[in-house]
Order: C-alpha cells, then structure tokens, then sequence
C-alpha cells in the first residue's frame, strides 16, 4: 500500500500549466513525424538530429513559457552531451546563449560544426559554478552514463534557483532501450551486442555496460520526488501525444511505453537565496 502511494505521489506533483503549450504541440502528427525521422539516425544523421534539435527547442520554450510565461530570448540554455553542436543554431534563433558540454573530442567534431563557447567536460562533474545557467537540459543522454542521477544533480546544481532542468532520456525496456541492438536488447544488452557483430560484423557504437546502460522510467521518478536540490514540476512521454500521457502513471506499463521520459525541475531556492 505504501509503495503503491509513492507511485501516485510522484504523479500528483505535475503542474498542469507547465505542459500547457507543449500539450497543443504533441500531436500524433507530431510524433509519427519524429518517429519517421529517428530511422535515419544511423545512416543519415544531419536529418535525424536536425529534427531533434527543432523538437528539442520547441520543446523547452514551451515548458519554460508554460512555467513563467516567458520566451528563451536572452536566456543562458546548457546542453549536458550537445555532442557536435546540431541544437546550436535552433536555440540561437530562439535568442537563447546555448552553451553545449560534451566529454568526448571525437563526438565534438563528429559533424564538421564549429560552436563558439563548446566546452568539453563531463556530465558528472559540470565545470560550471554553481546557480550559472536559467535552463540546463539533457536529450538522450543519461542512458550512456554509469551514474546518471549524479549528472542529475549536476544539472540543478549549476541551474539557478527558480530555473528550469529539463532531462529527457531513453528507457531500457522500451522500443529504443538498444538503440541500434534493439529490439534484442530484451533479451539481455551482452546478448544484443553479441548479436549485433554476428549479424553486421562490426562493434555497437553504444555498448552495453560502458556506453549504454539500462535506466527505467521508475529510476528517474524516484530521484526527481526525493531530490534536495528541485521540485518536479511534470513528467512526460517525449514523444507521444498528449491524450497518451497518462501512461507515465502506470507503474510497470510505463517502463515498455513511454519510451522517453522528460521530468521537468524547478530549482529551489537555498538558504542563502531564500534571504536575499
């Protein structure tokens, strides 16, 4: 019974007029759209990420707009793992400072894109000062993390109180949870990987237990209800329409259908701050 209302706690503390907009937005032309894009990603990857990347500043304009009624226009946005820079110009457009932190040099170049103010450093621990940003948010990458509720708190660290966090991620037991390994990834990601070489003759580029780790839906509620640092706000299917978010309120369900989860923060205010 106790377990049974802490899954519904987690649920009950999402603030509708966060969602708002983005409600209006997540239509199923919306998401047969990216679902139609995400089959490029291997092969083609300039027009899966660009589709990302126009998603992903719709996406936080919107719950920043819908939080404080407010556009990005001269806000600071940090991108934890921006890769090679593909969100940059749709979040300058927006009139956003967008500041992408991305461990890997290889992954940097990856695109031939140069990004004034890139800075390579890790998700774990953010060479940013602490209260620095108005919006840290994270796309697709705290399945390829070992620790990924320590670059959680990361994010809100270096986020200023009354900003936003935003982290969207992949869940294991969902369609995508093996990325190019999936759907075998059901069966065990050493499994997947092993049948992935079989079959292509080439190592994953997301490998299991280094790169690619499993993290469920119920992991990342967990952390965002008992964290010091923020108040959740909302919790999301990325990718689905809005009459299917219901799903994020079922234990077990959710973990093989919502596919990505965004839980949206609020800083919260220190001590310090709370006194001035």
């Amino acid at each position: 019974m106790e377990q049974k209302s802490q899954s519904l706690k987690l649920i009950l503390v999402t603030k509708p007029a966060v969602t708002r907009i983005f409600g209006r937005r997540a239509t199923l032309k919306r998401s047969v759209g990216l679902l139609s894009d995400f089959r490029h990603e291997q092969t083609a990857p300039d027009i899966f990420y660009g589709a990302l990347a126009r998603d992903s500043v719709e996406l936080i304009s919107d719950l920043h707009e819908g939080h404080t009624g407010h556009t990005l226009d001269g806000l600071t946005v940090l991108d934890v793992g921006g890769g090679p820079g593909y969100f940059a110009e749709v979040f300058h457009a927006a009139g956003a400072r967008y500041i992408p932190v991305e461990p890997d040099p290889s992954e940097m170049h990856a695109a031939g894109l140069t990004v004034g103010g890139a800075v390579r450093g890790s998700g774990l621990a953010l060479p940013f000062r602490d209260s620095s940003v108005d919006i840290c948010f994270s796309s697709n990458v705290a399945e390829h993390v070992s620790e990924p509720w320590l670059m959680a708190e990361e994010m809100l660290r270096v986020t200023k109180p009354g900003g936003l966090m935003v982290l969207s991620y992949t869940l294991w037991w969902g369609p995508f949870g093996g990325h190019e390994t999936g759907p075998w990834h059901a069966f065990g990601g050493e499994y997947a990987a092993k049948r992935y070489r079989r079959t292509t003759g080439r190592e994953p580029k997301n490998k299991y237990g280094e790169s690619l780790f499993k993290v469920g839906a119920t992991d990342g509620l967990r952390w965002a209800r008992g964290t010091d640092q923020g108040e959740l706000l909302a919790a999301i299917p990325r990718y689905h329409p809005s009459w299917a978010w219901w799903m994020v309120r079922v234990p077990g369900l959710r973990e093989f259908l919502v596919s990505n989860l965004v839980v949206v923060l609020e800083k919260r205010c220190g001590p310090r701050e709370a006194l001035t």
